[in-house]
């Protein structure tokens, strides 16, 4: 599973909002938890930073001379740190092969998070921090087409790497995308990235490369319908991926709307679906988040507030325990009595998603169908080092439900239970989706609408 339950890295001032509405997007995280946050992130910033500075010195012959040469050591932690300096320095004065000073200071914050044991808090290398971060985040640099791994024998479901029983095909090029505008087509066989064959990649590997900054070349060989390969350049440019999904249904009684992830770009598609709903003076929705891994919590406050027009979305406890609440928004698009909600969660919806499904939950706004959620009551902040270095996540807050319900590792609990992956739900009924059938029902919608086609 995925751990995606983050503050927005652009979020840089958060401030703090009793009732009044934010006026930035995305919206900002209470100013108390931000104050409270602070104060264990400026300590690891600062140890981060003895780090990184003390990586130019070479340790002393002496605990008081090592104390002299690591300016920013606490005095009282210079015996803790003797160690790490005696290792530091018979490293870079002793080893026989070739020192990357930066690397070792990588390493060295890697394992000093590492030992947190905490499987949500993580150091990222340069790279590893910027793909994060675009994922994440809904927007990239790259050509704009959405790939995937899909084996040659149709007798085996998946595959991890490239190769003659796996090919890298292309889904379909987003709107309006540098992909579609060198005629990128669906069905497309990747072979080659700049005349590099993608065989013996994963997925994630072939997708680094295809990407890049925006304004520069990239040549795909691909395979169509069987011919002989083709060579389409492809300019990169900015490309916002589509994360919200909505249509009618019951006869247009009904809107669905599913969210892929928390993103701020997430959060205004999801406003637009609604507030075009509501145009239409639909008071019904179905609000998707199967298999949602989750994302910013700005997000999802954000989101949240569109059907829940005041009081707490959740609360964050910090490490001394003082809790405080994030209030939903003014100004949702959804928030009167006429308005019914059916969320569809599973065991893939963590997270940023709990925080919704929870909020719409004890609140009574929304009614939950499907199975129990993966269960991630946790926090993270992104903290940036240098380019050089990277950066990483920390843990820093539980939150809770607005009753103040902490369900890490214990899920949300369905108030109308679904088989898991519908086995058994009986007959396809009017959507041949059991979930989004059995969130029909719970609206009273009328029946008799087309199949749902899910995402390969």
């Amino acid at each position: 599973m995925t751990d995606l339950l983050d503050r927005d890295p652009d979020d840089a001032e958060p401030t703090a909002e009793a009732d009044a509405p934010s006026d930035t997007a995305p919206p900002p995280a209470p100013e108390p938890a931000r104050r409270r946050g602070v104060g264990p992130l400026q300590l690891a910033l600062a140890t981060v930073a003895l780090l990184a500075g003390a990586a130019l010195f070479l340790s002393g012959f002496s605990l008081g001379a090592r104390t002299a040469t690591t300016p920013g050591t606490p005095a009282a932690d210079a015996e803790l740190f003797a160690p790490f300096w005696d290792a530091y320095e018979s490293i870079t004065k002793s080893y026989v092969g070739d020192v990357d000073r930066g690397k070792l200071v990588q390493g060295a914050i890697d394992g000093m998070i590492g030992a947190l044991g905490d499987p949500y808090s993580s150091y990222m290398s340069p790279e590893e921090l910027q793909r994060a971060r675009e994922s994440i985040g809904g927007e990239f640099s790259g050509v704009g087409a959405e790939v995937t791994t899909r084996p040659t024998d149709p007798a085996t479901e998946t595959c991890a790497t490239i190769g003659p029983a796996c090919r890298l095909v292309v889904v379909a090029p987003i709107d309006g995308s540098p992909a579609e505008r060198a005629g990128l087509l669906s069905g497309d066989v990747i072979t080659a990235v700049d005349g590099r064959s993608v065989d013996g990649e994963t997925l994630d590997d072939a997708i680094a490369r295809i990407r890049g900054p925006k304004g520069t070349a990239v040549v795909l060989t691909v395979v169509r319908d069987n011919g002989a390969p083709l060579e389409v350049a492809i300019v990169r440019d900015t490309i916002v991926s589509r994360q919200v999904e909505a249509r009618e249904l019951a006869e247009g009684s009904v809107t669905y709307v599913r969210i892929a992830g928390f993103s701020a770009n997430a959060a205004r598609q999801f406003e637009a679906a609604i507030r075009a709903a509501r145009e239409k003076g639909i008071t019904k929705f179905v609000v998707d988040l199967r298999d949602n891994p989750g994302g910013y919590v700005t997000a999802a406050r954000s989101i949240a507030s569109q059907f829940i027009g005041e009081g707490p979305l959740f609360w964050e406890e910090a490490a001394d325990g003082t809790q405080v609440a994030t209030n939903a928004e003014r100004g949702g698009a959804a928030t009167g009595p006429e308005i019914r909600v059916a969320v569809l969660v599973n065991g893939g919806s963590a997270s940023a998603s709990e925080i919704v499904a929870g909020a719409l939950q004890d609140t009574g706004r929304g009614t939950l169908v499907g199975e129990k959620t993966y269960g991630k009551g946790t926090i993270q902040q992104w903290v940036d080092l240098t380019a050089e270095s990277g950066g990483f996540r920390l843990t820093i807050a539980k939150w809770l439900t607005p009753d103040k319900r902490w369900i890490h590792k214990e899920g949300l609990q369905p108030d109308v239970a679904i088989p898991a992956n519908g086995a058994g739900a009986g007959e396809p009924g009017p959507t041949g989706d059991p979930y989004v059938n059995a969130a029909l029902e719970v609206l009273d919608a009328v029946a008799g609408v087309p199949a749902l086609s899910r995402a390969a």
